[in-house]
């Protein structure tokens, strides 16, 4: 009975995951371009594989993608810790924020976009007037359309976004704590900082290292963002993988090269995760 009963959701799985990553495998050995045919034209073996790792942007794509999603976990993980330890004050007015933290997680990343492409404005957005009146310089094209700026622009808007989620799941593991535990710890004389780093946080490791996990995949594939914001310019100095990937399938309709850059993409992505988890899960007891 349970299996019968989890069946239909494994076939849609297999049907939604399996199915386009072996189409995609099967045809990123051949000539496909659909400006010149609706079918595949060619075998051609690894050719569209060293076409794609030997593009000029695909290292530059790669690099973007390491720092946004590696920087973008750190900071929104920090930044919620720090929220949640908040939330659990007894402080007025808590209950509220806990309300209003979700929010930003309920807002589909494309409407997060179009946002901060206004707050952004060089003309009258709100964030360059801040940055005007803290006397933080500014480049002369924008948040967006500078190189130096443009990749930590996209970063800040999702720390927007998603720091909420580190903060109520963190928050959530922080009351899971028994009261028991801080309360020795406080009798022993420990401070509450090394309450938090030495009892809090390896109670709740297991829920860290997960949301840690979930929250990298995320922004490995970081698309929406790009696409609204800057369309991975100026030049490719904000292009991602994800966007290399749109560029050669949806625009180029270069299909046999975007086929390719699927799989070299899922074999980096779980070449990280296979490493991360034999570091961090390795001392798990199952």
């Amino acid at each position: 009975m349970p299996w019968l009963l989890l069946a239909p959701s494994i076939t849609l799985l297999l049907l939604l995951i399996a199915f386009p990553l072996f189409f995609a495998l099967y045809n990123s050995f051949y000539f496909w371009n659909l400006q010149m045919s609706p079918q595949p034209m060619a075998f051609i073996g690894f050719g569209n594989y060293e076409q794609a790792l030997s593009s000029s942007t695909f290292m530059l794509a790669l690099r973007n993608t390491l720092l946004l999603s590696i920087g973008g976990t750190a900071i929104q993980f920090a930044l919620g810790l720090a929220i949640a330890v908040l939330l659990t004050q007894t402080l007025r007015g808590v209950t509220l924020v806990r309300v209003l933290l979700i929010m930003p997680t309920t807002i589909a990343p494309i409407v997060v976009g179009f946002l901060f492409r206004y707050l952004y404005d060089a003309n009258g957005g709100l964030l360059p007037w801040v940055l005007q009146v803290l006397f933080i310089p500014l480049p002369p094209e924008g948040l967006l359309g500078s190189s130096t700026t443009a990749l930590m622009s996209i970063m800040f808007a999702d720390v927007w976004q998603w720091t909420p989620f580190f903060a109520i799941v963190l928050y959530a593991g922080l009351l899971s704590v028994p009261d028991s535990l801080v309360e020795a710890a406080r009798v022993d004389g420990a401070s509450r900082w090394t309450i938090l780093t030495r009892i809090k946080l390896p109670v709740i490791k297991r829920t860290v290292l997960i949301i840690l996990m979930l929250r990298f995949m995320q922004l490995f594939n970081t698309f929406d963002l790009v696409l609204i914001l800057t369309r991975g310019g100026p030049g490719a100095s904000s292009r991602t993988l994800s966007y290399s990937l749109y560029q050669q399938g949806l625009i180029d309709f270069n299909i046999g090269v975007a086929s390719a850059m699927t799989w070299v993409i899922v074999l980096i992505l779980n070449v990280i995760l296979a490493i991360y988890i034999y570091i961090a899960f390795r001392d798990w007891e199952w």
